[in-house]
C-alpha cells in the first residue's frame, strides 16, 4: 500500500537580521481617511524600522495633537508611545532621550502642530540637535478642525471653499538648517523610494532629523489650486538629489558614476549616498541648503532630498556628558550627593 501523499512544508516567514517578521512592525488599523499621505508615511516607517532591524521596544514614539499625531497608533505597536498636548511635543521628547538615552527616539507631527502652536519649541529642539527623527507630515491645512490653511500653506494656494490664502509659509526646511538641526530633508509621501530611503538614514544618524513630508489630504487640499495636492505634487516636484542608502551591515557596492556621488558615513558606518541632479550643490554647507531652497520658491518648485547633513556635531547629550545608563537605573549613591559633598558646597558659598 502506496504512503499517503504529504503536504509540502510552508515556507518559513521572512524575517530580518533580529530575527522578527514584518507584522512585528505594524500598528492597529488606521482610522484616517482612505488614501491619507499620512498612511503612506507609517507605511514606509514600518519599512525602515524593519529593514534596519531596529527593536520595536527600542523605540519611543512622541506625537502632539493633530491627524498626523495620531498616525504613531498605526505602527510600531510594541514601541513606547506618548501622545502630548498640541505643540508641546518636543519639549516631552527632550525629556524622554535625556532620561533615556539608549532608546531610538521618533516624534511624529504636523504643520499646524509644529509650525505655529508649536513653533518656539520646535525651535529650541532645533539649535539643541537632540537625537531625534522629528517627521512632520506636511499638508498644508489643519485637517483635524476642518480645513483652515495652516502656517505652510503658499501664496495663492485655494481652499475647496475657494478662499486664496494671501499670507507666506514658513518653510521648515530652511529654518531647521538655519536653527541647527544636522539632518535636514523633503519628501513626498507618494515617493515610496526616496523617503524609505531617508527614513533609514535618519535612523543611523546621532543628531536631529528633521524630515519634512508633503503629505496630501484627500478631504480639505487635494482638489485644483491647492499646492499640497498630489496633482500639484506630481508635476512641481524637483529633485535635488537621489538618494541612496547602505547599512553597515550590507556589503558597498559602487552603484554611481565617480565624481557624481556625495557619500555621507553615519554615525553607524552605514553609508548615504546621493547622486546629484543638481550641479555644485554641497549637502554639507548650510547656504547652499538655504539658497537652493529659496530659490525653489521662487520659482514654484516643491523641492525634495537631502538639503544638509552634518555627521560631527556633537548632540545635545554629548554636550551634557549624560551617562549612558538610563537615568532610572541609577543606584542612589550616584544621583544623591553624600553628606561630605554636600558640606562642602556649602562651605564654597559661605
Amino acid at each position: 500500500m502506496a504512503a499517503p501523499a504529504t503536504s509540502p512544508a510552508a515556507p518559513a516567514p521572512k524575517t530580518n537580521r533580529i530575527g522578527l517578521q514584518v507584522l512585528d512592525y505594524r500598528g492597529g488599523k488606521t482610522t484616517l481617511c482612505a488614501g491619507c499621505g499620512h498612511n503612506a508615511i507609517s507605511e514606509r516607517i514600518i519599512d525602515a524600522f524593519y529593514e534596519m532591524g531596529v527593536a520595536p521596544e527600542r523605540v519611543m514614539k512622541l506625537s502632539g495633537i493633530g491627524c498626523s499625531s495620531k498616525s504613531p497608533a498605526y505602527f510600531l505597536n510594541r514601541s513606547h508611545s506618548f501622545n502630548s498636548v498640541h505643540g508641546r511635543m518636543p519639549s516631552v521628547a527632550t525629556g524622554a532621550v535625556l532620561a533615556n538615552r539608549t532608546m531610538n527616539a521618533l516624534a511624529v507631527s504636523g504643520d499646524g502642530d509644529t509650525a505655529s502652536i508649536g513653533f518656539g519649541q520646535f525651535a529650541h529642539l532645533m539649535r539643541r540637535n537632540l537625537p531625534l527623527i522629528y517627521v512632520i507630515e506636511n499638508n498644508g491645512v489643519y485637517g483635524l478642525t476642518k480645513g483652515q490653511f495652516s502656517a505652510t500653506a503658499d501664496v495663492g494656494s485655494k481652499l475647496k471653499t475657494g478662499v486664496v490664502n494671501d499670507l507666506p509659509p514658513i518653510d521648515m526646511c530652511i529654518m531647521a538648517v538655519e536653527l541647527g538641526a544636522t539632518f535636514v530633508a523633503r519628501s513626498f509621501s507618494g515617493d515610496k523610494k526616496q523617503l524609505l530611503a531617508m527614513l533609514k538614514a535618519a535612523i543611523a544618524h546621532k543628531g536631529t532629523v528633521i524630515l519634512d513630508v508633503i503629505s496630501p489630504c484627500v478631504t480639505f487640499n487635494d482638489h485644483e489650486g491647492s499646492t499640497k495636492s498630489y496633482k500639484h505634487m506630481q508635476a512641481h516636484e524637483e529633485a535635488i538629489a537621489e538618494v541612496g542608502f547602505v547599512p553597515h551591515f550590507e556589503d558597498i557596492a559602487v552603484d554611481y558614476d565617480p565624481g557624481t556621488t556625495y557619500d555621507v558615513t553615519m554615525h553607524d558606518g552605514s553609508h548615504l549616498r546621493l547622486r546629484k541632479l543638481q550641479e555644485n550643490y554641497n549637502p554639507s554647507d548650510r547656504i547652499s541648503a538655504v539658497t537652493a531652497l529659496m530659490e525653489a520658491n521662487q520659482r514654484g518648485e516643491v523641492l525634495t532630498g537631502m538639503f544638509y547633513i552634518d555627521t560631527k556635531k556633537p548632540d545635545f547629550t554629548q554636550l551634557l556628558n549624560m551617562v549612558d545608563e538610563p537615568l532610572a537605573t541609577l543606584p542612589e549613591s550616584r544621583v544623591r550627593p553624600s553628606r561630605e559633598t554636600l558640606e562642602q558646597i556649602m562651605e564654597s558659598l559661605r
